[in-house]
């Protein structure tokens, strides 16, 4: 009868460690997926926004350099 009551502990215990294991398993994707959420809202947060001036400065400058004449060699 003892043997009996042990080797049911046993298996009670048995699926108590494996639905932990389970748990756990579970547990890094969620862990893993609430981390990239506050990494990537921390990343996209408000910043002071310049605009497109410097880009527009830039293109002109560009422009400017590509339409002067060249010296033939």
């Amino acid at each position: 009868m003892v043997n009996l009551l042990i080797s049911q502990l046993r298996s009670l215990n048995r699926g108590w460690e494996v639905g932990m294991a389970a748990l756990a398993w579970l547990l890094i994707p969620l862990v893993a997926a609430i981390g990239a959420g506050m990494w990537g809202s921390w990343a996209n947060r408000t910043r002071k926004s310049r605009g497109d001036g410097p880009e527009l400065d830039g293109y002109a400058r560009f422009r400017a350099a590509m339409e002067k004449p060249h010296s033939g060699t």
